[in-house]
């Protein structure tokens, strides 16, 4: 039973189905990364439940594809809307997984089994930074981790004859795009530092413990405050803290003092507090540490031309994508855009194109 030769023998299109079954039953585990981990919920505790009534879905109501489809997309008991992202993401991982093989199983089934690891976490950052614009660091930091590992196992990964050789390309992509994007990120700053927003009238803003809570969006205090000038500014008609409030009154916040009117206190010794205004100032990114740390993983991956490829065909896409939802006024201009489904997708394009992308950029 466990003789390789055994398994080998069987026709090549049994695994293609074997790796489109295994793609989609990753893409369920995958639906619940994307939206508990934004949550820091656990992944194990509790089981699958519908999301509208809490009642548990058994495991003969939780096949992949099928039973979505069968319940036409609705819970068997409260008889709620499922979202059709779960249905999505099984398929999609599937139909990547089952590309993997076709693409590399006359190869190397370890190959496959390499890119259907790095295609699972591009296919969760993506999604996840759709929705709340971060990518986890299990993705990022876990990615570059696999992505050496995998180099050590699978050196054919940077197309190598030795482990050795697997891990000083892999080390040069991780490094590459890693700093590549984090270049973009110090030159933004000095080109596109700050932005002004206007709020409507009387907008209650939240600053958090992690993050500025706006009327339509969440930043995280790492990416406002990335270096050390970095300022909020505005004037507040109300600012409320735990034990005193203040009206009419200009704030600033760094990341080390904050003034409200004339008084100042240490940022870190104002757990949190709320404030009324109509417009504020805010340090911002061309792109967050997050992407940067994405282009190390997917370096780590595909070495440096995958990385060079996905920059700029990522960027062509978000392009004209963004300018296309301005023109049709479903996307405000000042209104940042998640940047990391742009690159999974660049990404996702050079493992399955790379070959003839690069003998026609050899060949121009």
């Amino acid at each position: 039973m466990f003789d390789p030769e055994h398994w080998a023998g069987l026709p090549f299109h049994f695994w293609s189905v074997v790796f489109f079954v295994f793609g989609a039953m990753i893409g369920s585990f995958l639906n619940v990364c994307i939206h508990r981990m934004p949550r820091e919920e656990s992944l194990v505790l509790p089981g699958s439940h519908c999301p509208h009534c809490g009642a548990a879905i058994p495991w003969h109501r939780n096949l992949p594809l099928v039973s979505w489809l069968a319940l036409r997309g609705r819970c068997a008991n409260c008889h709620g809307p499922i979202s059709a992202r779960y249905f999505l993401v099984e398929l999609l991982t599937a139909l990547l997984f089952l590309g993997s093989w076709l693409a590399a199983g006359h190869r190397s089934w370890a190959l496959a089994l390499v890119y259907c690891v790095f295609l699972a976490g591009l296919i969760a950052s993506a999604f996840i930074d759709f929705e709340h614009t971060i990518i986890p660091d299990v993705f990022t930091l876990g990615g570059m981790g696999a992505g050496f590992l995998a180099s050590f196992l699978v050196p054919e990964l940077h197309r190598a004859e030795s482990p050795t050789l697997a891990l000083q390309r892999c080390l040069v992509g991780a490094g590459f795009g890693a700093g590549l994007i984090y270049s973009v990120v110090r030159v933004g700053k000095v080109f596109l530092g700050r932005q002004r927003l206007e709020l409507p009238p009387a907008s209650r803003i939240v600053f958090a413990e992690h993050a500025l809570v706006l009327p339509d969006e969440e930043r995280p205090y790492e990416d406002i405050f990335y270096r050390a000038g970095d300022t909020i500014r505005f004037q507040a008609a109300r600012v409320e803290l735990v034990d005193r409030c203040y009206s009419n009154v200009p704030v600033t916040m760094t990341r080390t003092t904050l003034r409200i009117g004339e008084a100042e206190f240490a940022t870190e010794s104002v757990p949190g507090f709320e404030a009324m205004t109509d417009r504020i100032v805010v340090p911002r990114e061309a792109m967050g540490l997050g992407d940067a740390k994405f282009m190390g993983a997917i370096g780590a991956f595909l070495g440096w031309s995958g990385v060079l490829f996905s920059l700029f065909a990522s960027a062509l896409m978000a392009s004209v994508v963004g300018l296309t939802l301005i023109a049709l006024h479903r996307q405000d201009r000042s209104r940042p855009i998640p940047y990391g489904p742009y690159i999974a997708v660049a990404a996702t394009i050079w493992i399955f194109a790379g070959d003839r992308i690069l003998k026609l950029w050899l060949g121009v």
